[in-house]
Order: C-alpha cells, then structure tokens, then sequence
C-alpha cells in the first residue's frame, strides 16, 4: 500500500485551531502486516465523559474546532479522530485502497480496541455525514461501548432506498470532476460565506491531487443498491440499532439538501429515539458545525447532563 503523509507545516497557523496532535497506529489492512498512522484530537478533562466528534467527507476534525470549546466548558472530554485519508492521519493513494469495510475496521482499532487503541467507553457518539455512516456502524457492532447518540445530518444507506437527488449529484461530481477543491466544497455545503482562511484550513490535508484518494472515493461506497458490498453489514447494524434503547437525538439542520428528511427512520426504527424532543437546528447547511458549532455543542452537551 503506498501511503502518503501531510507534511506537518500544512497545519501550522490554522485559524482557531490550537489543538495539540495526537497519534496512534492501526493495521492498514491489506494483510502484509503494514501500519497506518490515524491522528485524532484529544481535550477537556481526561476523567470526563467521553464526546466522540466525527467527521465527514471531504472535511476533517478541523470541523469541530468551535464545538469543543463549548463541550470541554460542560466538563466533557471530547475526541475527534480524521478518517484514514483526511486531515493529519495517513492518506493511502490508491482509491481502491479506501473500502468501506477498511474505514470501519481503522476506526474500530483506533477508538475502541483496548491494546493498541484508545478503549472508549460510555461513549455519546455525535456524528455528521461519513462520520454516521462509519460510526453508526461502530454503534451497531459495539452497543455497550455507546451511552448516547446524535445523528447531525447522517444516516446509515443500506441500499434499498433512493437517495436524494442532490448526493446522486454530489456523487457524480467526486467521481468526473477534473479538479476536487475541498475546502470550496465545504464552503459550498455551508449557509454562511467561509473566511478565505478558514477555505484554506479545509484545504491544508491535501497538497494535491495524489492525496485526495480519500475524499474522491468516499460518495461512490456509500450503498445505493441491495446488492452494494456494504448492504449486510448496515442491515446488521440497523438491527442493533432497533435494539438500541440508550438516547439517540437527531440534531439535523434545515437547510441540507442531501440528507434532509433522513432523521425520520430513527425517529420510528431507534427505541432510544422514540418519545424524545428532537432538534431541527435552523440557520445551517450540510456542514452545520460551520453555520450553528457552538448550538450544536450545546444541544449534545444538555442531552449528556440530562440523561
């Protein structure tokens, strides 16, 4: 596997991000024993409960820069790894290196495994985007290592249903498009303008093109048919997830064309989701951690001192 790795001066100077780096190892999973390094945030109280922020395609934990201020303030640690592929964890450059099965099993190593991961438990999960789609999964394999769920504009696709007409564009885009500008995109997915700077802050993980195997594969895996090599496994996890009777919020945004209407299916199918008052945050875009972070942080921070 040829793996690439951000030089570090990328992420210097990064506005309101003053974060320290942390980094484990996790098998890359091509079966020749080799490693992959997976960076991930690490703040507030070490004893605290555990707030486990992840991201989505083709953002990385930068995403969540205005959130954790708000959460370690509530006491809560917060953790906040970058996708194999994203931000300052390693990028394997062939597309076909990046599997959803392999972005599932990296996280699981990084976060959950008690040897050479970080062993997170009694874990409110807070999820948007590709970070549902993989910790959703987590979810569902691993119950007891999660007290609380919320969903921010994610779902869990197992195939069956069509998906919306603005990701099958999306999808499209990422796979033909002769240029992939990340942090235009993000802006793109946002209500508000971003900060040229802050444009440049999304763009620092890929100095070019040959990094960005990550992001330009992601939207073709996502399971948009029955027979998609993922389907029995999201299936499997959905059955976990009827089973899941811990709190689980949606805290979607009004204004994301590509997932909206998708917090229905946990309102009817979650037991932990029935009979709560869920969020419709209003003023947001796909990336809402941009438009509404600090609302966002403080709707996961009620939901962990309330339950």
């Amino acid at each position: 596997m040829d793996v690439l790795r951000t030089p570090d001066e990328r992420f210097e100077g990064l506005p309101g991000f003053p974060f320290a780096p942390h980094y484990l190892d996790v098998d890359d999973g091509d079966g020749t024993g080799g490693r992959l390094r997976v960076h991930h945030l690490d703040e507030g109280p070490a004893e605290g409960p555990v707030v486990l922020l992840m991201h989505g395609e083709p953002s990385w934990s930068y995403l969540y820069r205005t959130m954790i201020p708000v959460l370690v303030g509530a006491g809560l640690r917060c953790v906040a790894p970058d996708l194999v592929g994203f931000g300052r964890s390693d990028k394997p450059a062939a597309r076909s290196d990046h599997t959803y099965a392999r972005h599932v099993a990296w996280m699981r190593q990084a976060l959950l495994d008690d040897a050479g991961g970080l062993g997170l438990r009694d874990v409110t999960l807070v999820c948007q985007d590709w970070g549902a789609l993989i910790g959703l999964r987590l979810v569902g394999e691993h119950p007891d290592r999660f007290a609380r769920v919320v969903v921010a504009n994610g779902g869990l696709p197992t195939g069956d249903g069509r998906l919306s007409k603005a990701f099958q564009s999306w999808q499209q885009f990422s796979q033909e498009a002769p240029t992939f500008p990340v942090g235009g995109i993000v802006d793109g997915g946002t209500v508000s303008d971003l900060a040229p700077e802050v444009i440049a802050a999304y763009d620092a993980p890929f100095p070019s093109e040959e990094y960005l195997a990550g992001p330009r594969v992601l939207p073709s895996l996502v399971p948009t048919a029955p027979d998609d090599p993922a389907a029995p496994a999201n299936k499997a996890a959905w059955e976990a997830l009827a089973r899941f009777e811990r709190p689980l919020l949606t805290a979607f945004s009004d204004g994301d064309p590509i997932t909206a209407g998708g917090e229905r299916i946990f309102h009817r199918t979650v037991p932990g989701a029935q009979g709560r008052e869920h969020v419709t945050i209003t003023g947001g875009g796909h990336f809402l951690q941009e438009d509404r972070g600090p609302e966002l942080a403080a709707v996961v921070a009620d939901l962990v001192a309330s339950t």
